[in-house]
């Protein structure tokens, strides 16, 4: 299991590398309560960015003190997965696409 406190790591996923990096922690917004980490893929040697963001862990909503922040590999190919499968095209340029997932990276 990959440990989101080191921010950053590579996925190799169908053959094709990508970099991630921790975008944003769990917080909580005047706004919108609490809103779940963040984090931003780039395929190796591209320009377009992705955003998976995950919905605030439950312990939080509960009122329950943050523990370690963890994500697996699995969750992360599911993201790039998903992303691929919602319109991210890596090679393209423009702005980071933000996509919304949950839990399980789906």
């Amino acid at each position: 299991m990959a440990n989101i406190k080191s921010t950053t790591g590579t996925i190799v996923v169908d053959g094709i590398t990508y970099d991630w990096r921790l975008q944003r922690e769990p917080q909580l917004t005047d706004d919108e309560g609490w809103k779940g980490m963040a984090i931003a893929l780039l395929e190796h040697d591209t320009k377009r960015e992705a955003l998976l963001e995950f919905p605030a862990p439950k312990r939080l909503l509960k009122g329950l003190p943050r523990g370690r922040l963890q994500i697996d590999d699995a969750t992360l190919a599911r993201g790039v997965r998903a992303a691929l499968l919602a319109g991210w095209e890596p090679v393209s340029r423009g702005k980071p696409m933000i996509f919304t997932v949950d839990a399980d990276g789906n």
